[in-house]
């Protein structure tokens, strides 16, 4: 009952991000081998479950579980079938420079300073996006905030496939970490004010569209990149996706919900 705290909520996969890149880039800088990043890695989060634990309050204890009462909305929700395309399209959009981000860093010889502070980057980014978007969203609306936001990671997406440059590089990683749990955020908000009675389903369906996107992205851009031996052709294909998941967002934010009825929260 407290959907305002889900900036805090989302922030913390920015620092979980920044806290993880930092360590591998502390123990690659000690010399060692991708086998103990991985144990490295897998000791933080055994680390962390006792601490996870104890924050996570039982909500549960001592109160009988609710039953959920039958849905009288439609079993079709207007525009959610738009959302779970936009989803989808932003799902393969990020996820091509997210994969790749690092190997085309590496293999460009103006940037690959930044190599070892890169997903550092994306992680700090990450930690205030949610609350930056949650507030453009309460101006503009939630899909209005969703397809400008769609829009910036573009052209950070773009950056990060055709400026092989440093600043190239650092432009496509503040713009990735500034945008992609900020349109996850939006997205939910935007499926909650569509189905108010059926976020359950509205959530899942979304969520598989996200999911479908993610899946597809890495494998198409992997291909293109081992025929083409670039990242520009792949970069360019997911940064369309995310223009067209911004024009559909934002016009359905104009035909769906009405600013006043779609703010993030």
């Amino acid at each position: 009952g407290r959907g305002r705290l889900a900036a805090v909520h989302f922030a913390g996969v920015g620092l979980g991000i920044a806290v993880s890149a930092a360590l591998v880039d502390t123990l690659q800088a000690a010399g060692a081998g991708w086998r103990v990043l991985w144990l490295g890695c897998g000791a933080a989060a055994i680390i962390v479950i006792p601490i996870v634990a104890w924050l996570v309050p039982d909500v549960t204890s001592g109160r009988a579980a609710s039953p959920i009462a039958p849905s009288r909305s439609p079993s079709k929700v207007p525009g959610l079938g738009r959302l779970s395309l936009c989803h989808g399209l932003f799902g393969f959009g990020y996820i091509v420079t997210a994969t790749f981000l690092v190997a085309a860093v590496r293999s460009a010889p103006n940037a690959r300073s930044l190599e070892p502070v890169v997903w550092v980057i994306v992680g700090l980014a990450a930690i205030p996006s949610t609350a930056i978007w949650g507030w453009v969203g309460a101006r503009w609306g939630a899909l209005g905030a969703y397809g400008l936001a769609c829009l910036l990671e573009a052209f950070g997406v773009a950056a990060g496939g055709l400026w092989a440059t440093s600043v190239g590089a650092l432009l496509a990683a503040v713009l990735l970490g500034g945008t992609f749990m900020g349109i996850t955020a939006l997205g939910f908000a935007a499926a909650r004010a569509l189905s108010p009675e059926r976020q359950r389903r509205s959530f899942a369906l979304i969520t598989a569209g996200f999911g479908v996107g993610q899946m597809a992205g890495p494998a198409i851009a992997g291909w293109l990149i081992d025929r083409t031996h670039s990242f520009a052709l792949p970069s360019l294909i997911a940064a369309a996706a995310l223009m067209v998941a911004a024009v559909i967002a934002v016009q359905a934010g104009r035909t769906l919900l009405p600013l006043g009825h779609s703010h993030p929260g």
